[in-house]
């Protein structure tokens, strides 16, 4: 192990946790995690790994200066779903970034993605994606080592947000992403980690790059007869619109709509080849369903 000191945010979450469990099995850097709830269980089970825990908060200056001293490097993770408010998400990333520049951290891993907005000329607006592009052009605007791993749809989302719904006549389950025949990218996000470990391992190569994640494509066709291979039930495309997706009325579902409208346009770039070289164990649809079919037990 050597002195270096990595600090990360969202260690309890699903991101965060990735990283701070990856760093921790690496071994290279000393880790600190940071959290709002030092309570959590999550927590608790770091700290047993080795893990040096925090209290720290985006809203909270004094806190954070605390919680990056002595710091070589950080993973941040914003959150626009906990307020749904991408205005707060940028006024967090920049007040992180300012700290982050006094403090004079030698590396940032941010999750970032794409400025929607931007790219379509003011188009098509994907808040919870155009908030984080802010952030990561204000983190360049003001000098500090930044590189942006972008995250494609999650596999997980399969559990929950995107779970196939049962079928009207009861003959099956129907998949709900608005992508027509349009292939979508997604990853694990358990796989994050090793990623992020990589990418601080090897600053020179990384720095001011910006990484956009993939396991691999699959249409929404695809991804229910994987399901259905592994799980033995009937999952199909259920051929539903963006429009349709829009008006399920739940919060945030016409942000959600608008990125799988930016999926079907072919203007994120995702790089399974150089995902995979950052982490080799990285698992394509199929095999995260294999390991991960019992999930899908109470459909």
């Amino acid at each position: 192990m050597c002195d270096k000191l990595v600090v990360v945010f969202g260690a309890t979450g699903a991101q965060g946790g990735s990283v701070a469990k990856a760093l921790l099995e690496d071994g290279t850097f000393k880790v600190r995690i940071v959290s709002r709830d030092l309570g959590k269980p999550a927590c608790k089970d770091l700290e047993k790994l080795g893990a040096e825990v925090v209290k720290a908060d985006l809203d909270d200056v004094e806190l954070l200066r605390a919680a990056l001293h002595g710091a070589h490097a950080v993973f941040l993770v914003t959150n626009y779903w906990e307020y749904h408010d991408k205005e707060k998400e940028v006024q967090q990333g920049k007040r992180f970034a300012d700290v982050a520049k006094q403090a004079g951290l030698q590396h940032v891993v941010f999750s970032g993605l794409e400025n929607v907005y931007k790219l379509t000329n003011g188009k098509l607006e994907v808040k919870h994606f155009d908030g984080k592009g802010e952030i990561e052009e204000y983190f360049r605007q003001i000098g500090v080592p930044l590189t942006s791993v972008r995250l494609p749809f999650y596999f997980e989302n399969f559990k929950s947000s995107s779970k196939p719904k049962k079928l009207p006549d009861g003959s099956g389950y129907a998949l709900g992403l608005p992508m027509g025949n349009v292939p979508m990218h997604g990853m694990a996000v358990a796989d994050l980690g090793p990623v992020v470990v990589n990418v601080l391992k090897s600053p020179e190569k990384y720095i001011g790059k910006d990484i956009g994640l993939t396991a691999g494509n699959w249409t929404c066709d695809e991804y229910a007869k994987i399901i259905s291979k592994y799980t033995g039930k009937n999952v199909v495309d259920g051929k539903m619109s963006a429009d349709a997706y829009e008006k399920l009325g739940f919060p945030g579902a016409v942000d959600l709509a608008n990125m799988f409208r930016a999926y079907t346009m072919n203007i994120l770039v995702r790089d399974t080849k150089l995902t995979s070289q950052l982490n080799a164990n990285v698992r394509n649809f199929e095999e995260w369903v294999q390991h991960n079919k019992h999930v899908f037990d109470d459909l």
